[in-house]
């Protein structure tokens, strides 16, 4: 697996956010730096050439000036336009990436439609993690990395990648799993056991327990607090990123006890961005 992270590139304010967080993430890590933009493809058009040239000549100043703007000592940037469609480009560019950055234009609850249709069919496509940056500011008060947890492969490899980002960052490490009860009628007037609420919680908690084994002694420093909570997932998630400088979900998962979280949470988790996501497969 190399150790380049790829940045999809455009004019947009929330892309270079993402570049911003990439760059940041590759001094870090110790990471090379590619940033990719993607001029729209050829259709055949009589005058089309003259378009596409002078298309690939902005693309070529827009990545040199991203490049000169993050440019410091450690950092290798390297920069590639290409032609095509930018979903289906950037999910090969994944290919060859450790990890795979875009920004969205999402700017956070109240300020328009839930966005992210591109991200997700990237999220769900690509060979690498893939970290969508929202347009908002996510310094000032904000501390720590939530991972959704289910007790699937796919859950383990997201706190896997969670807890390295947690402790990279020097910051805690919340590790959630939501539980949600069997959908009853309106009109059934039926009232939830206790002995089933109990049950379920007590699921959830072993479940959490079993997937974070072996996590406190692979990072002794690092601080691990245990979330169960009922609910819907994606707003409980969303809920707690609200307050983190990162958070990190299952591309898609069937966990140990079932009713738990992942699939396609994951894209409604990205619909509404509360924070960094990190989607990991």
């Amino acid at each position: 697996m190399t150790e380049k992270i790829v940045v999809g590139v455009t004019g947009a304010s929330g892309s270079r956010r993402a570049v911003d967080w990439a760059a940041a993430r590759a001094v870090a890590r110790k990471q090379q730096l590619e940033l990719i933009n993607v001029v729209g493809g050829a259709v055949g058009m009589i005058g089309e050439g003259a378009v596409l040239q002078a298309a690939r000549e902005a693309a070529d100043e827009l990545l040199r000036e991203e490049a000169e703007r993050i440019a410091s000592d450690g950092l290798t940037v390297t920069t590639r336009i290409e032609t095509g469609d930018p979903v289906h480009t950037l999910i090969d560019a994944s290919k060859d990436a450790a990890l795979l950055v875009i920004g969205s234009d999402y700017q956070g609850p109240g300020q328009g439609p839930a966005r992210g249709s591109h991200g997700i069919r990237i999220a769900a496509a690509s060979s690498s993690p893939v970290v969508v940056v929202p347009d908002f500011d996510i310094t000032g008060e904000r501390s720590g990395v939530v991972v959704a947890v289910d007790g699937s492969p796919v859950s383990e490899s997201a706190i896997a990648f969670a807890a390295a980002e947690a402790d990279r960052l020097g910051e805690p490490l919340t590790a959630l799993i939501v539980w949600t009860p069997i959908a009853v009628p309106r009109n059934a007037l039926m009232v939830m056991p206790q002995a089933y609420r109990e049950g379920m919680e007590q699921s959830a908690r072993e479940a959490l327990s079993l997937s974070l084994a072996g996590l406190r002694s692979q990072y002794p420093g690092l601080e691990i607090e245990e979330a169960v909570a009922e609910g819907f997932p994606s707003v409980i998630i969303n809920e707690l990123a609200e307050s983190a400088h990162l958070t990190v979900v299952g591309s898609r998962g069937h966990g140990a006890v079932r009713r738990f979280l992942l699939g396609s949470i994951s894209h409604e988790v990205l619909q509404r961005l509360a924070t960094v996501t990190a989607v990991v497969r």
